[in-house]
């Protein structure tokens, strides 16, 4: 049934639907040769328009071949580009985005060249050669492919010619930076007070600026103790507009840490009061989006007192994915409260709490033995991550578990329950002594 819905036969020509969701219209010409339309139709009625125009040239004798035809020239990347990116459904800052990458980095190499003449060879010596920039080189790499791919869909080309293994992947030119749970706090009581409040659901639950400023008053839901991620501000052409967040990925609901709730309590019922629907953390109007420059200025006063120089913004984003993925949060979990489509970089942060597992791993270890050359990591220092509490007591609570009336050691998901909830307690006692939000 699908297959007869994809292609009908007519009395002249054929048509067909595109794995694109296009359609192509071909014939067999007076020359016995098949031809296809020069390009594909968003509509099935286009496609039946031009085969009937074809047909009526070979009646009245006007047909040409066509080769002979006005349009004899090949597709060039140029023009088949702007029909791509026109006709896909894209928000703002993405069209500003393709836009700048066609007009620094593709355009520049093949503007007027014919599609089927890049070749695999050029494109790879091209995306080599954007090494420097690793963040524009994935992006524009991703961006053309999916232009080859849409021209080999609509059957201009046998082969898309972008095989560069992983080229859309991105490769930060820097590792990322993770704060301590007490680097956080000072990081935080540093903040001056009136962005102080953004900044923390930023390290906490692991917002993007743009979410942040994007908010809500509705978004903020403390009796829930979840903040809902619904829009975002964004910067384009100068402008801050509002509009969904980054990915579909992006809409989604986080839990707020429980010990956050009464200190957010207090401050929300200092806040002026608005309607529903107004900006949570407006500009000094009290209604337009707040500029991501008052953000970074309040950001700079905290990492200066933390002594990061280099920390952003959506640095206090990795913080809190690290955290959650130390507690012991899945691939999905990670994905699903940080807001992202692929588990790439997810996988970046269980990366960092395995790091920290095998150090736990060792000085069990250390203590079941009474070796102490056995603790730590391979250089004698703990890695820069998350530190929540010492490694000490989650292995007491082991030990206690296997000579409490156990006859065998636990499972390894028992154990690994245990140490989560041993950490979770130390983590949660420690916090109550910080001070950074004042009722």
């Amino acid at each position: 049934m699908g297959s007869r819905r994809a292609k009908l036969k007519r009395g002249f020509g054929e048509i067909s639907r595109l794995p694109s969701g296009r359609y192509r219209a071909r014939y067999t010409g007076p020359d016995a040769n098949r031809h296809s339309a020069p390009l594909t139709f968003v509509a099935r009625i286009d496609a039946e328009g031009w085969l009937v125009e074809q047909e009526r040239l070979i009646s009245r004798g006007e047909w040409r071949p066509p080769a002979r035809q006005p349009r004899d020239a090949p597709l060039r990347l140029s023009e088949y580009a702007a029909v791509v990116v026109g006709r896909r459904r894209l928000r703002p800052a993405t069209v500003a985005l393709y836009s700048k990458l066609l007009r620094l980095t593709i355009l520049p190499m093949w503007a007027e060249r014919p599609l089927c003449e890049i070749t695999t060879a050029e494109i790879s010596a091209w995306y080599s050669g954007m090494r420097k920039t690793p963040t524009q080189q994935a992006n524009a790499y991703g961006l053309l492919k999916s232009i080859f791919k849409e021209a080999v869909d609509e059957g201009f080309l046998e082969a898309n010619p972008c095989r560069v293994k992983a080229g859309g992947q991105k490769q930060r030119a820097r590792e990322i930076d993770v704060l301590t749970v007490d680097q956080l706090n000072r990081y935080l009581a540093a903040v001056p007070e009136a962005r102080r409040v953004p900044l923390l659901l930023a390290g906490w639950c692991g917002l993007r600026s743009g979410e942040v400023r994007g908010l809500r008053v509705r978004d903020l839901d403390l009796d829930a103790g979840v903040v809902h991620v619904r829009q975002a501000v964004v910067r384009l052409k100068g402008q801050l507009l509002i509009g969904p967040p980054k990915t579909n990925a992006g809409i989604r609901s986080v839990a707020i840490p429980p010990h956050l709730l009464p200190a957010l309590r207090g401050w929300a019922d200092r806040q002026p009061t608005r309607g529903r629907d107004a900006l949570l953390f407006p500009a000094g109007d009290g209604h337009s989006p707040l500029n991501d420059s008052v953000l970074r200025t309040a950001h700079d006063k905290g990492k200066g007192a933390i002594d990061m120089p280099g920390l952003t913004i959506h640095g206090l984003r990795h913080t809190s994915a690290t955290l959650a993925a130390q507690l012991g949060a899945t691939l999905a979990e990670l994905q699903a409260r940080i807001g992202h489509s692929t588990p790439n970089m997810a996988m970046r942060y269980q990366h960092v709490a395995a790091e920290r597992d095998a150090q736990l791993a060792a000085r069990m270890s250390a203590f079941a033995t009474g070796r102490s050359d056995l603790g730590g990591g391979a250089d004698g220092r703990t890695p820069r991550s998350i530190d929540v509490g010492s490694a000490a007591r989650p292995v007491d609570l082991v030990g206690a578990a296997v000579h409490s009336g156990l006859r065998q050691p636990p499972t390894l998901s028992t154990r690994r329950a245990i140490i989560n909830r041993g950490s979770l307690r130390l983590l949660m006692r420690f916090l109550r002594r910080s001070s950074y939000l004042r009722s």
